[in-house]
């Protein structure tokens, strides 16, 4: 890897990228720092978790004249959650040149963001195609002065429908300006994107053997859909995560789920598409302090987010893609940190587990699945760190007196037996019930005619169209979606639609 000061970078953002603790770049910046600073158009082909932000976010910040009160740079994001998460990682990379970065996306008050606009216009601005657009259309968003454009995640832009909007936002911007284009694959339609947008794109590929962190240790555990839940709970009772993501296949799944592991007495909350954007920011501002200890999520709801100090991801129900896999485990073993990823598989799921060890080019070891005696096993262990940690560490002055007279009165063994039984969590029994989901079958996804991936929302959630796209429902298909593959010929009617209208939320 290389060091960032190797890399061209100026010393005003040498001093913020210090300060984040930053030291050495990863494959995908070293590679697209130096190329992006020299004024080049850039495809990235990388992964969530490669550190594709800083990638792009150095070199367009390092442009930025702070002098000049105009909108100088744009990246385009599909989710809320990614565009809010981009937003702040430029912030803290343009803090010492004093960069204004606004987030705009769908479900925040639109006035509030037409005065931020107004009135101290910012340098960059990070949105959502749907809410950009309806910027643009009420002339309250100006694109003339851009220098640089960002894509980011462009093949998930596409699985969610949003292909044309970035057409039309893409030919709202001057013609001599600067393209980065970041995508973890390349199928069809965002390569003719490149070709009709970018002047000779440099390209940029991670591959997969440096996406999958080695620092990331990887489970698999075979079991049934009847007793998923009970080993999950074991699990969680044996390994003592201090945050945990979870991540079911639909938004029922999700729900279900965070419901159970409260029942059981675990602190978890769930997010996902039908959730509104102010409990879905409630619930990651609570998994971000440490008021709830696990998160449960869907692939869509989760995309982006980068919350430090995620020590185990749970793949209760093994991903439709192996992409969607690697980009799931990415959210544990960052910034040099340890991380530990299980992934439940059925009998009949074990093709999918091998095209994930094919995607991966690693071996994904098994585990048994633990039993209710290893997990109680577990909890008392957990008890007796805590009890030893007090001891070195504690003032227990004011405990001795009592202790003493305890003693006095009762053995030692039966006084410690009493204070573990009292301090450990035994594994909870209460019955839950989760409605079962079909296994996922391993299929060929080789592209299908002219546009990307076919197959009616088999690919990442599949079809374009409402508001909850990307979380599947029991059949692989987006329920606010048409269901017909993404970036094929049958295209929806054009979505520049007048002031007054509203445009799509994302």
């Amino acid at each position: 890897m290389s060091k960032f000061q190797d890399l061209g970078i100026s010393q005003d953002l040498m001093n913020a990228i210090s300060k984040m603790g930053f030291e050495e770049a990863t494959p995908i910046q070293s590679q697209t720092i130096p190329l992006a600073l020299e004024n080049h158009d850039v495809i990235g082909q990388a992964q969530t978790g490669t550190g594709k932000t800083a990638a792009f976010g150095i070199p367009l910040i390092q442009k930025i004249d702070v002098s000049k009160d105009m909108i100088q740079g744009i990246v385009i994001a599909p989710t809320r959650e990614l565009a809010i998460q981009v937003s702040e990682e430029l912030y803290k990379v343009g803090s010492s040149k004093r960069v204004r970065v606004l987030p705009i996306y769908g479900g925040q008050d639109i006035s509030r963001q037409i005065r931020s606009l107004k009135t101290k216009p910012p340098h960059i601005v990070v949105g959502t195609p749907g809410r950009l657009i309806d910027h643009i259309n009420r002339k309250t968003l100006r694109l003339q002065n851009i220098q640089t454009v960002v894509l980011d995640e462009a093949d998930e832009m596409l699985n969610m429908g949003f292909i044309e909007d970035i057409e039309s936002i893409l030919s709202e911007v001057p013609a001599e300006r600067q393209t980065l284009l970041f995508s973890a694959t390349m199928p069809g339609p965002i390569q003719r994107i490149a070709e009709r947008f970018m002047r000779n794109p440099q390209i940029v590929k991670v591959k997969s053997k440096e996406v999958t962190v080695p620092n990331i240790q990887q489970y698999y555990v075979e079991v049934h859909e009847k007793t998923k839940f009970d080993v999950l709970t074991r699990l969680l009772d044996i390994q003592s995560p201090e945050l945990a993501i979870i991540f079911g296949r639909t938004k029922r799944r999700v729900d279900e789920l965070s419901e159970a592991l409260n029942t059981r007495g675990y602190a978890a909350e769930g997010i996902h598409g039908d959730m509104t954007q102010a409990k879905r920011m409630s619930v990651l501002r609570q998994f971000k302090e440490g008021t709830i200890e696990i998160l449960v999520a869907t692939d869509v709801a989760a995309r982006g987010l980068d919350i430090s100090g995620v020590t185990h991801v749970y793949n209760f129900d093994i991903p439709q893609d192996p992409e969607s896999y690697v980009h799931r485990i990415g959210r544990t073993g960052r910034a040099g940190k340890n991380g530990l990823a299980m992934l439940f598989v059925s009998s009949r799921e074990m093709g999918q587990l091998k095209n994930i060890e094919n995607t991966t080019k690693r071996k994904i070891d098994k585990m048994k699945a633990p039993t209710l005696d290893e997990a109680l096993e577990g909890q008392q262990k957990m008890t007796i760190e805590k009890l030893v940690s007090t001891m070195e560490t504690g003032n227990l002055s004011f405990y001795k007196r009592t202790a003493e007279e305890l003693l006095e009165e009762h053995d030692s063994v039966s006084i410690i037996a009493a204070a573990l039984k009292l301090m450990t969590k035994e594994p909870d029994s209460t019955p839950v019930k989760l409605t079962s989901e079909p296994p996922t079958i391993a299929k060929d996804r080789k592209p299908k005619g002219k546009g990307g991936y076919g197959g009616g929302g088999g690919y990442k959630g599949g079809g374009s169209g409402g508001g909850n796209r990307g979380d599947r429902d029991r059949g692989g298909r987006s329920k606010g979606g048409s269901g017909r593959p993404a970036g094929n010929s049958s295209r929806r009617p054009s979505r520049r639609v007048g002031a007054g209208s509203s445009a799509k939320q994302q």
